[in-house]
């Protein structure tokens, strides 16, 4: 009975590992500039560093949520009115999230007084996601997943009759 207990936990592993591999990731959601939120920064590279330095990579799927308390704006602009922090239409209540729709280079600006003169803008990149695999590889990943649940079960099974036969 013992044994037969063994067989079905590691059965249970085994498929639960198999299944988490196959999945897709989830969508992680970032909180522009952490703790400072969407404000005026204490320098003009903060949010550039933060991009950088703090998150690495954006993956298609994933959103930036901006919260902030005082008088601000989100506004997506061209990289020329990024650069020339170029004020357009835009008054967004807090919190706002942003989801890139696809990967590409983005530009966000605070069109409020002077804040994105004072460096309250950022920049960032949106590479593919790797949840997103070519229709070919999907199909063998499927494969792949059932051969090896039907190996492990297979090599258990043999296992289990060997010692009670």
């Amino acid at each position: 009975m013992g044994s037969r207990m063994g067989l079905i936990g590691c059965l249970i592993i085994v498929v639960a590992i198999v299944l988490q591999l196959s999945g897709a990731t989830a969508e992680t959601v970032y909180t522009v500039g952490d703790s400072l939120g969407w404000a005026v920064p204490p320098n003009t590279s903060y949010y550039s560093t933060w991009a950088t330095t703090n998150l690495q990579t954006f993956l298609l799927g994933d959103s930036l949520e901006f919260n902030w308390t005082a008088t601000h704006t989100v506004a997506e602009v061209s990289e020329a009115d990024y650069n020339n922090c170029t004020k357009v239409s835009s008054v967004i209540a807090s919190p706002f999230k942003f989801t890139p729709p696809t990967a590409g280079s983005y530009y966000i600006i605070c069109t409020v007084d002077d804040h994105c003169e004072q460096g309250q803008k950022f920049s960032f990149t949106v590479n593919g996601s790797p949840a997103e695999p070519p229709t070919s590889s999907a199909s063998s990943l499927s494969v792949g997943a059932l051969f090896a649940i039907m190996a492990t079960t297979f090599f258990l099974l043999s296992i289990y009759f060997s010692a009670y036969l």
